[in-house]
């Protein structure tokens, strides 16, 4: 490469998580000089959700997010590529409950529905086969599921290092941790962005600051309506190694002050061997801050999960360990959708800022990391993100004279 000015970059990526390091992964493969400001240190614990694992699966509601997953399924490849380590492990995903219930996850039936319009193949089962076959009990009796072979458990933590040793590699790519965002000036058509460790210039941000974005969007006068969930989540320990779960999500209507849904994940090699880890999809006291976040779960929260652990899941001491709290920003669309859009009108040459901030992100990493540079660089992509793009609903102006 020519030498350059060592604090000029093309494109500057504030916040160092699986996004921002995939959005510089794509970057450099199209030879773009790209700097990633992460605020703390890098493959960390304090980002969006929560634990080294995620789901991967295929059943949505709506036809264009299955659409969607599919297509991020090569990007998957391509990264699974650059290492041995699996970033998948293939159980498959399994969706039970009462079909009437409509969740943040949405609906069994619709789900189906959403599946065979893709073309994706799937289960139906009935109760009894859900007993039979995926090791819960005593589930009503007008409980259905479908079960996807395609789901996985995502190893995040082994994803996130294929990422940066390649950004760490790349001639393209500058890594800088400990250097948060502390302020934003757009000056002769670039973005100044300061930092403890220096201010570095570009024409072009990517912003994915995950549960800290209103800290970043705030230094260009604009935030973003969203709530803070804090969920609670555990480890229990497997009495029965025989049984194996897959990745599930149970729907089922909320009880008092209970959500009463929960979600769990198959035991894993890189995550306490031995347990599975069942958390709750639910919060009785959403955050209004990122800084109110604490690893100590919710008590109630805790006991209501372990509670349904141990009444209905077999081969499981229902004893939670390993407690944590999983934190997510979350937009205020029904259905809790990410955000994917340039910054608002208010803020100068606002196409030049590509974000992608709330909602849960985990499977699709490889490819909004694709999607955000094609927006970064072509101002457009050629994937649908029609449903994403709602920030002239969801970013609100801090400037003084707009309030």
């Amino acid at each position: 490469m020519p030498e350059t000015d060592p604090n000029n970059f093309d494109v500057i990526v504030i916040g160092g998580g699986p996004l921002g390091l995939s959005s510089a992964y794509h970057l450099s493969k199209r030879k773009v000089r790209t700097l990633v400001l992460e605020q703390f240190t890098y493959i960390n614990q304090l980002g969006s959700s929560a634990g080294v694992s995620r789901q991967f699966r295929i059943p949505y509601p709506d036809a264009y997010m299955v659409k969607l997953v599919k297509q991020s399924m090569p990007y998957w490849d391509e990264l699974q590529a650059l290492t041995p380590v699996p970033l998948r492990d293939k159980v498959g995903t399994l969706w039970f409950g009462d079909p009437a219930v409509q969740s943040t996850e949405g609906n069994i039936k619709a789900a189906e529905a959403a599946l065979r319009e893709q073309d994706v193949s799937y289960v139906s089962l009935t109760q009894a086969e859900l007993e039979q076959q995926y090791h819960f009990r005593n589930l009503p009796e007008n409980y259905v599921g479908l079960f996807q072979e395609d789901g996985a458990s995502i190893d995040l933590k082994a994803t996130q290092t294929t990422l940066y040793d390649w950004n760490r590699d790349s001639p393209y790519v500058e890594l800088r941790q400990e250097a948060p965002a502390t302020r934003i000036r757009h000056v002769h058509g670039k973005y100044e962005v300061t930092t403890p460790q220096g201010v570095f210039v570009a024409e072009k941000l990517v912003l994915t600051p995950g549960p800290y974005a209103d800290d970043v969007f705030a230094l260009l006068d604009f935030g973003v309506a969203a709530t803070y969930w804090s969920m609670a989540s555990a480890f229990y320990r497997i009495t029965d190694p025989a049984i194996r779960y897959p990745t599930w999500f149970v729907f089922q209507n909320p009880v008092g002050d209970n959500g009463n849904q929960f979600y769990g994940f198959p035991e894993v090699s890189w995550n306490y061997p031995g347990y599975v880890r069942v958390a709750s999809d639910f919060v009785m006291a959403p955050l209004a801050s990122p800084d109110q976040r604490t690893p100590v779960p919710n008590p109630r929260e805790l006991d209501y999960t372990a509670d349904w652990v141990g009444r209905h899941m077999t081969g499981l001491e229902p004893t939670p360990c390993y407690t944590s709290t999983c934190l997510v920003a979350l937009s205020k669309i029904a259905n809790k959708e990410l955000l994917i859009d340039f910054a608002p009108p208010s803020v100068p040459n606002h196409r030049n800022v590509v974000i992608c901030t709330t909602g849960w992100a985990g499977k699709f990493v490889p490819l909004i990391g694709a999607i955000l540079a094609d927006l970064a660089l072509d101002g457009r992509t050629r994937f649908d993100i029609s449903h994403f793009a709602n920030g002239n609903q969801y970013f609100t102006s801090r400037r003084k004279s707009d309030q």
